[in-house]
């Protein structure tokens, strides 16, 4: 059916229609067949009969058969004009027909547009005050009939025109519902793929990640060992007819390769390295620093500032890697004739220095491209930056042909959590 305001509204796309929606439309067949049946109880004409039935069928055929023709204004003023020539003519005949006034008001505001609708409940109220069969009334009584008729069309109107309001605004905001409500579904669909992406290249990060960690794990541990291997093998050789300085080498070549078996156990497990597993980082840089003594006969020494604390496992990991990594480059490259490594604590950082006083070198001036492994025989200083700045710290090389090394990691002082502080020696991995 049409709507009710200025115009009929299709909802066919929005809301279904509201209960005044529905029930406006038959209000005609409701004011026009009840007086009728009491006006032929009362008194039977034909005329009565004929123009009631007219009134009936010129409603359904207009509005409740073809409503989309009622849509133009044309239509629209045509169908109004005849249903109050026909309420006008039943009320000529019999005064009870007068209660079809409000159903003939109620379609003028329903399809006419606004202003054409306060003419028509004019044109109204001026047809039944003056077809209604009473002689002897006054041209007074008349205006005053009139008047009385548009006030009640006018208040007729204005709750009609509320209700229209009204069925408008709903319509509009659940019209604005339905679209935000699609809206939301399609962020949520499109939230739910940028979800899955996201997942599906953190895995891939993860990935790489865990590849690069074993990659520094085994480059760190692994082939830093296998390298201390083959020099206490080849001295080894070199000394086969002193039989306890032999005897020695290959002692510290079984050592050697017992941590290398127990780091790359550890490694894989992505356990704490194993001078880490039942101490804190200065015991462990000593012990470290000991063994590299012991192996390659330069002497280091480890001197702490500082509080010393446990820090979060990564950041001891980190510092006892760089300093693993720095000695072994000091063995293979510098020929220096000692070592000093530092570890000071601050409020909200932790230094490590380690300083040598060998050949030296030149650095790679700041903002050029590190040179490829394959190029600088490892990838060990690479290695320490990435680690280092992998923790949001600070990596620093002082060098100079002649002048020693100096390597400079500098990270935050993230404290261990329970979990991570040592409670005795723990057990080798097996």
């Amino acid at each position: 059916m049409s709507g009710v305001g200025p115009g009929p509204v299709d909802t066919s796309a929005g809301p279904g229609p509201s209960r005044w929606d529905r029930v406006w439309p038959f209000l005609p067949y409701l004011f026009i067949a009840l007086p009728a049946g009491f006006s032929l109880l009362r008194d039977w004409r034909l005329e009565t009969l004929v123009l009631a039935l007219i009134g009936v069928a010129w409603h359904w055929y207009l509005v409740g058969a073809h409503p989309e023709w009622t849509r133009r204004r044309p239509v629209a003023l045509v169908y109004f004009v005849g249903l109050l020539a026909v309420v006008g003519a039943l009320v000529s005949i019999d005064s009870v027909f007068t209660v079809a006034g409000p159903a003939v008001f109620i379609q003028s505001f329903a399809l006419l547009p606004r202003w054409w609708a306060y003419a028509g409940v004019v044109a109204t109220a001026g047809v039944l005050v003056s077809t209604r069969p009473e002689a002897g009334r006054s041209p007074g009584q008349l205006l005053f009939s009139f008047l009385v008729a548009t006030l009640v069309a006018a208040t007729v109107g204005l709750v009609v025109q509320t209700i229209s309001d009204q069925n408008e605004s709903r319509r509009v905001m659940i019209a604005q519902l339905q679209e935000t409500g699609a809206k939301l579904a399609a962020l949520a669909a499109e939230n739910a793929d940028l979800q899955a992406q996201l997942l599906t290249r953190a895995r891939e990060a993860g990935v790489l990640g865990e590849r690069q960690r074993l990659a520094r794990e085994i480059h760190d541990t692994i082939a830093q060992s296998l390298t201390a291997i083959v020099t206490q093998v080849e001295a080894a050789e070199d000394a086969l007819d002193d039989v306890e300085a032999a005897r020695a080498r290959l002692d510290t070549v079984r050592t050697l390769a017992r941590d290398s078996l127990q780091e790359a156990r550890r490694s894989v497990q992505a356990l704490r390295p194993a001078p880490l597993a039942g101490s804190q980082l200065p015991a462990a840089l000593r012990d470290v620093s000991a063994k590299w003594s012991r192996a390659g006969g330069v002497p280091s020494s480890v001197e702490v500032t500082g509080e010393a604390r446990p820090l979060h496992a990564e950041v001891e990991v980190t510092l006892l890697r760089v300093a693993q990594e720095a000695l072994s480059n000091v063995a293979k490259h510098a020929s220096a004739g000692r070592v000093a490594l530092t570890l000071s604590y601050m409020e909200d950082v932790v230094v490590l220095d380690v300083r040598d006083d060998g050949a030296g070198f030149a650095p790679e001036p700041p903002g050029r491209p590190a040179a490829p492994a394959s190029e600088t025989g490892g990838f060990g200083l690479l290695s320490m930056r990435q680690r280092v700045t992998r923790l949001a710290g600070d990596f620093q090389i002082e060098s100079a042909p002649g002048e020693g090394t100096g390597v400079s990691a500098t990270l935050p002082a993230l404290p261990a959590v329970p979990a991570e502080e040592p409670s005795g020696r723990s057990g080798n991995a097996g």
